[in-house]
């Protein structure tokens, strides 16, 4: 345990029993009801309970004694004490979010955290490879394996490596999946005969996303030679493998895409960014930005749009460098 969430943990504890009662169920109703993953129940609980932590200090006793001045001074605080915007603007999002449930559940009079400004959090441009780049990265793993096997491994095993590693960078740059939604993948989830993978993605959301021949080609060769070879009591249906056999883990995916990229000679590359490549590829290439919204999942046509922003710098930076008169 990190210590921020032991620091949370005992701020957790601290509050009055009302209070540490709502935060409980606050958390039941995002994972169990909301289906939000382990990480942002993590994130919207940590930030509640600053909240409320911050509000038991300014006097409040009773939730419903919890009005907008308060979370404005809890804001503030964060703001004065060195956070982000981005973490400003995340923070300003779990109290609404607190709030609206709150309210809903009778807890609040009044949903309080409805007229909660934030500061807009400022979004740098994606970095993204060029196709080539990208070309060589999906290819490296035909040179030796990002993620050694163990002294024990047998020949076998050490060879099913790289076969695994070429179907997940395969599998990354061809759907734009996320990393957690690539290592998610059962057997299942595959349609070979329409070349489609069914991806759950946040919220539980599901989607089917095309992939190409090569990726076609990684997956045969993985399924045929490279994941019997990995197979073990704990494998179940996942489709990606580590190497002692249970699922892929998704730090263990980013290591292995870090690593492969820099091998290659490669500017520093994680599955995220090849995730912006893939969106930038498609939309340089004439796809409709509705179609890669649905092709990445975004629940919103304003976080694809950050794509079409890449695509006009990349045309600036060419007609500065070929037009006679830039």
């Amino acid at each position: 345990m990190s210590r921020t969430d032991r620091g949370s943990r005992a701020m957790h504890q601290a509050l009055p029993p009302p209070l540490r009662d709502a935060v409980d169920d606050f958390a039941e109703h995002l994972s169990r009801v909301r289906n939000r993953s382990g990480h942002t129940v993590r994130a919207y609980v940590t930030d509640v309970v600053s909240l409320l932590d911050h509000a038991v200090r300014m006097g409040c006793v009773e939730l419903a004694e919890l009005d907008l001045s308060v979370l404005r001074s809890w804001l503030a605080r964060q703001r004065t004490t060195g956070a982000a915007r981005t973490s400003l603007a995340r923070r300003a999002a779990s109290a609404r979010a607190f709030s609206a449930w709150a309210h809903r559940a009778g807890l609040l009079p009044s949903d309080v955290g409805a007229a909660l400004a934030s500061p807009r959090a400022h979004r740098e441009l994606p970095t993204v490879l060029r196709a080539d780049q990208a070309a060589a990265l999906v290819e490296a793993p035909a040179r030796p394996a990002a993620e050694p096997p163990s002294a024990s491994a047998e020949t076998a095993a050490a060879e099913a490596v790289p076969l695994r590693d070429r179907v997940l960078l395969e599998l990354l740059y061809a759907t734009g999946v996320r990393i957690s939604e690539a290592c998610g993948l059962d057997i299942g989830d595959v349609d070979h005969g329409r070349r489609v993978i069914r991806v759950f993605g946040k919220g539980g959301r599901e989607r089917s996303v095309p992939y190409g021949v090569p990726a076609q080609r990684a997956l045969d060769d993985w399924l045929r030679r490279g994941r019997p070879a990995l197979v073990g009591d704990h494998s179940g249906n996942a489709l990606l493998l580590g190497a002692r056999g249970g699922r892929l883990n998704p730090t263990t995916a980013r290591q292995v895409v870090g690593a492969y990229a820099e091998a290659a000679g490669l500017p520093r590359t994680s599955p995220h960014g090849l995730r912006h490549s893939a969106a930038t590829h498609l939309l340089e290439g004439g796809a409709d930005l509705r179609a890669v919204q649905e092709l990445l999942g975004h629940s919103s046509l304003a976080s694809t749009q950050i794509y079409t922003h890449v695509s006009v710098e990349r045309l600036r930076a060419a007609y500065r460098q070929a037009h006679p008169r830039a």
